[in-house]
């Protein structure tokens, strides 16, 4: 299907800080392919400051960024998903909504950089950590030759993205 546009879903628990994240990179990655979402089972209410800052450092757009829950996605006037990543441990261990159409799933755990100790820097560290590792997963995602996958062999490919190890991306991240 030529021009498909694939519509993904990061879920975090707070949707605060790592689901937005990788909102923004796979928007910026997969544009024209991949429209992202976040949400989060119990949502915080506002974006963590900390990962604003880093995203509008980094010239991602951030004005419609909003920590919002799951159940906007498990209704019938939802965008139907194509693929559900969880990005962090809780989120991936709670009952999860039906989600319409079987989406392709996969956990894509990742340490919380809101809930790092320490001091201004070390905190913006973790955050620049988390973006680090984000969006080299999600250049993995969009490099995937989609349409050649069946769903079983897509299914294992997304998973073993979430598996490895991130390395360093290009450019000043």
């Amino acid at each position: 299907m030529p021009g498909k546009i694939y519509n993904v879903l990061f879920l975090c628990t707070g949707n605060s800080a790592r689901s937005i994240i990788a909102e923004c990179v796979l928007n910026r990655l997969g544009r024209g392919r991949f429209v992202a979402y976040s949400a989060g089972s119990f949502p915080k209410g506002t974006v963590h400051p900390y990962a604003l800052e880093l995203l509008r450092r980094q010239d991602y757009p951030t004005d419609e960024l909003r920590s919002k829950s799951w159940t906007e996605f498990a209704k019938p006037d939802a965008p139907k998903l194509d693929f559900v990543f969880t990005v962090c441990d809780n989120a991936a261990g709670e009952v999860c909504p039906i989600w319409p159409g079987q989406p392709v799933t996969a956990h894509w755990g990742l340490p919380d950089p809101a809930a790092v100790q320490g001091d201004d820097a070390e905190r913006r560290l973790a955050f620049a950590a988390t973006l680090r590792m984000l969006h080299n997963r999600i250049a993995a995602f969009t490099n995937l030759p989609l349409k050649s996958l069946d769903k079983m062999s897509l299914q294992r490919r997304v998973e073993n993205i979430g598996r490895r190890p991130p390395a360093s991306p290009p450019g000043n991240l």
